[in-house]
């Protein structure tokens, strides 16, 4: 059977969790380099978890850098995702 559904191309979409209890959330110290984790979604049906250094070693570096790095990324809220 051929799918005959129109469908628009969307921009990646960011997934992310906000954990107010939790500042360091996203981050992870390996060797002593701050790095940065977090899920998009390249569409409805895909997903990719990106990953990657901070370079730094400095706590409160990393942690406006992961600001910097989450806030430049296109984010659209989803009604049925969970906080």
């Amino acid at each position: 059977m051929i799918n005959t559904t129109e469908s628009t191309p969307t921009a990646p979409r960011l997934s992310i969790r906000v954990q107010g209890e939790n500042p360091l959330h996203h981050l992870w110290n390996n060797n002593g380099t701050w790095w940065i984790h977090y899920t998009i979604h390249p569409d409805a049906y895909t997903k990719a978890r990106v990953r990657r250094s901070l370079q730094t070693r400095d706590l409160a570096t990393a942690i406006r850098r992961r600001d910097e790095v989450l806030g430049a990324l296109p984010f659209e809220p989803s009604a049925n995702r969970a906080a």
